[in-house]
């Protein structure tokens, strides 16, 4: 439990905002069961990661000051998405490394910022209780999750800890085809990429595709053909005791 720490922040993203509520909530859910008292910043917006993936660095800056000044009195911040924590925690530390005013703001924010999971696993040091009808899950990992912030055994120790039966797909970081714009730029070569992941992952015989990403969801699940596909946060709440 963490009665002695002071409240913390969720920064629930752009497509967990307007497309999938379900994931913040759920969130919040397992944030507060493992004893924090969650923040919503009302006047946050999206971190930048657009505008600073398509060469928009001015309005990217904006973004970043404006995500560091809500979100810095808080003694943690944690996001239900690799990607954006990625941004955060990575990117913002280069991309106001100029700025003199930013530059120490960037790198404070970044140093308290956590992925869902993550947090849940290292910061929390949090235990789901086991649920015997806990269903067979096999877990996609990100391309920001595994390659910039090193992170996919915490997903795994929850979802195992939870009861779940985590049964591994060939090639589990292989890139799911998002990419973000790419699949905009590029959904022919997206689409084949998304076909080799869902493949992978049906070959397991697991009930639940999962991920930590909102985007890699998002996107899986429109060529998902009828396929359970959930985020590591509602899998995980759907678990817990009423």
């Amino acid at each position: 439990m963490a009665d002695s720490m002071k409240k913390i922040a969720l920064c629930v993203t752009c497509i967990v905002d307007q497309i999938m509520p379900e994931v913040g909530v759920a969130a919040v859910r397992l944030l507060r069961r493992a004893g924090y008292d969650v923040a919503f910043p009302p006047a946050q917006t999206c971190c930048g990661q657009p505008f600073f993936n398509s060469g928009f660095v001015s309005q990217a800056h904006d973004l970043a000051r404006r995500t560091i000044a809500i979100f810095e009195p808080y003694t943690a911040v944690v996001l239900p998405s690799g990607s954006c924590t990625a941004m955060i925690r990575v990117e913002y530390p280069h991309l106001l490394a100029d700025d003199d005013l930013w530059h120490g703001r960037a790198r404070s924010l970044a140093a308290k910022t956590y992925e869902l999971g993550e947090f849940l696993s290292q910061q929390a040091h949090w235990q789901p209780p086991q649920t015997a009808a806990a269903p067979s899950v096999t877990y996609h990992d990100s391309c920001h999750m595994c390659r910039l912030l090193g992170l996919g055994d915490d997903s795994r120790r929850l979802l195992t800890a939870a009861g779940c039966d985590v049964r591994e797909m060939p090639e589990s970081d292989r890139c799911c085809g998002f990419g973000g714009l790419f699949s905009l730029r590029l959904p022919e070569v997206s689409n084949a990429m998304t076909d080799v992941k869902l493949h992978h992952a049906q070959a397991t015989g697991a009930d639940i595709l999962v991920t930590a990403d909102p985007g890699c969801l998002m996107h899986m699940r429109g060529l998902a053909h009828g396929r359970r596909l959930e985020h590591l946060a509602t899998v995980l709440a759907a678990l817990l005791p009423e």
